[in-house]
């Protein structure tokens, strides 16, 4: 998958036989056992667990200074006392990674580490909300998923959760709260939201959803067709439905694409450099760079679906393998960005499986666009900034005439198909 390539690549560095995804805010890595072997003949099953989460961290983690202590003497601490049962090894790993200081490096048990590999399948039950933690530990919302009840709910990025079911999340793990979120279909959970000072409650009933991440309009214009692509998730289905959505529009004769971003969490690493190289015929999709300061590059491999100008819409909502995406279309001059800054969520998060199904969450290295734009806090800015309209963007807004970032878009990709139609070539005076 390009990645690991060369001797002491980034993720080839903690252990081989690596498989990489990105899910929203995770970079999944599926690690063998027995490469990373702990001492098997010395302790029971429970200190074997802690020592292997031990040896993980040490190997991956992106700061090689372990937030400024000895992680040696931590690995001491907790393996010098005894471990009766499988909890208080849970504990002791939670123990562990607390001195970190870093709520994106967590543990997972087996329920949590199987939920969020479900979430990459395209179906999930809930309400339709994707959440981060910030610097500050606060939950804030990355965007609500397309007609689900978050959406219908009118929560929107960079909201604030502050209470499931009358449970405050402050200290809660991030997976905590998603549990909380969960639930059977058909049965309520109540949220308590903050946007700037403004805090108020909703209830919300949890329904199965099932995400087709891509659908598709044509807008007929003076210069010719556009087709407009909304990718609303990178999940195992994207990469298939953007190149169908394409073709379909090549076979059609369009003369220009706005791809839109918007709200759009993220998902497959995968999927977003297999988009990329639909679009960009040479150079890099995406640069990874682990704690050594060591880059590896993923290139795009020429070959591309088309050469049509192209337009991308992105928002706060537009997070982590959209900023992948956005920031390779916009470095190799591909595409024009349109809309508002992006999440800002650029760093890496590894998922590790331990001896007994359960996992960890590390965060191992962090990606920047193909410049060396660093994304984390600072998001891309995107070619033409257009604030979002009054009118809220929902599945039933989006794409609508009250859609001022669309009708800008639209705008441009009008002036790009006269150029290449030679109308607009500049006259001598």
């Amino acid at each position: 998958m390009g990645m690991g390539r060369r001797r002491g690549g980034i993720l080839a560095g903690v252990c081989r036989g690596i498989q990489v995804l990105l899910l929203g805010c995770l970079l999944w890595v599926s690690l063998g056992i027995g490469a990373c072997q702990v001492q098997a003949g010395r302790w029971g099953e429970e200190q074997q667990l802690v020592a292997q989460a031990w040896a993980y961290v040490d190997r991956a983690y992106v700061d090689p200074a372990f937030n400024g202590q000895n992680w040696w003497q931590v690995r001491q601490r907790v393996l010098s006392r005894p471990l009766q049962g499988r909890q208080q090894a849970y504990q002791a790993i939670e123990e562990m990674l607390a001195t970190l200081g870093d709520p994106f490096t967590r543990f997972l048990d087996k329920e949590h580490y199987l939920s969020l590999q479900t979430s990459t399948a395209g179906e999930l039950s809930g309400i339709g909300l994707q959440i981060a933690i910030d610097d500050q530990g606060s939950v804030r919302v990355i965007a609500p998923m397309e007609g689900t009840p978050a959406e219908q709910a009118g929560i929107q990025s960079q909201d604030e959760v502050l209470a499931v079911d009358g449970v405050t999340v402050a200290g809660l793990s991030l997976d905590e709260v998603a549990e909380r979120m969960r639930g059977p279909s058909g049965t309520p959970v109540r949220l308590q939201l903050k946007r700037q000072d403004h805090i108020w409650e909703v209830e919300l009933i949890r329904e199965s959803i099932s995400i087709n991440p891509v659908r598709t309009h044509f807008f007929e214009q003076p210069q010719g067709s556009i087709a407009y692509i909304r990718l609303s998730q990178f999940n195992g289905k994207a990469a298939a439905e953007v190149k169908q959505a394409i073709q379909a529009a090549e076979a059609r004769g369009v003369r220009g694409y706005i791809l839109d971003l918007r709200n759009n969490p993220g998902g497959l690493l995968q999927a977003a450099i297999e988009i990329g190289r639909f679009w960009i015929p040479k150079g890099d999709i995406v640069r990874v760079t682990d704690r050594h300061g060591i880059q590896e590059s993923i290139p795009a491999t020429g070959e591309v679906l088309t050469a049509a100008p192209l337009v991308v819409l992105v928002n706060q909502g537009s997070a982590s393998a959209s900023e992948v995406l956005a920031g390779a279309l916009q470095d190799s001059g591909r595409a024009r960005l349109v809309g508002t800054r992006t999440f800002g969520k650029g760093l890496i998060q590894s998922l590790l499986e331990l001896a007994d199904g359960s996992g960890l969450a590390v965060t191992t290295a962090k990606y920047l666009t193909p410049s060396g734009h660093d994304i984390h806090r600072q998001g891309i800015q995107p070619d033409v900034v257009v604030p979002e309209g009054a009118v809220p963007l929902t599945v039933e807004t989006l794409a609508g005439p009250e859609d001022v970032q669309l009708q800008r878009a639209l705008q441009l990709l009008e002036q790009q198909m006269l150029v290449a139609k030679g109308k607009l070539i500049g006259q001598t005076t």
